[in-house]
């Protein structure tokens, strides 16, 4: 069975990913800090949002909600814009969000969380698992650099074509 051997030399010849509990817990606590420091914010934008949201349109929302997941977590960044972008008057699975809105939050959020290692909570996550394992990573603003000569020309020409 070629499967089962190659498997097995492949194990052999690996060497073991250390494990570590502290990466996991520094991106959590990441997480919790974010979500509650950002409850203050979500009250203004319940009560002042609409006047945001009207001006900002489908490409608006991707590049706002994209530029601010680049450095902070993409997942409260979309939070954040999601209830802006909230109307009361729709209803239906959105969850009161205009459906072209709601893919340019999500895009946004989730593209350009991947521009900085806090951008994306499992990023940072693997930079301090490699870097335990002696593998090198660049430092912030070496994997910005590098981020932003490959991933940020791929965004503006998908905009370029798609308008």
């Amino acid at each position: 069975n070629v499967a089962w051997a190659t498997a097995r030399v492949t194990r052999e010849r690996s060497t073991p990913m250390p494990r570590t509990t502290r990466s996991i817990g520094a991106c959590a606590a990441l997480f919790v800090g974010i979500f509650v420091c950002m409850q203050p914010a979500l009250q203004i934008l319940s009560a002042n949002g609409a006047a945001i949201a009207r001006s900002l349109g489908s490409t608006g929302y991707f590049w706002a909600s994209g530029t601010l997941s680049s450095f902070l977590d993409n997942a409260p960044t979309y939070l954040v814009f999601f209830k802006t972008a909230q109307d009361t008057a729709i209803s239906g699975p959105t969850g009161g969000v205009p459906e072209l809105i709601l893919q340019a939050i999500s895009l946004g959020s989730v593209f350009m969380g991947a521009m900085t290692y806090i951008g994306n909570g499992p990023n940072f996550m693997v930079k301090a698992i490699a870097e335990k394992a002696g593998i090198q990573m660049p430092s912030f603003f070496g994997y910005m650099v590098y981020s932003c000569l490959i991933l940020l020309p791929i965004l503006l020409l998908n905009q370029w074509i798609n308008l």
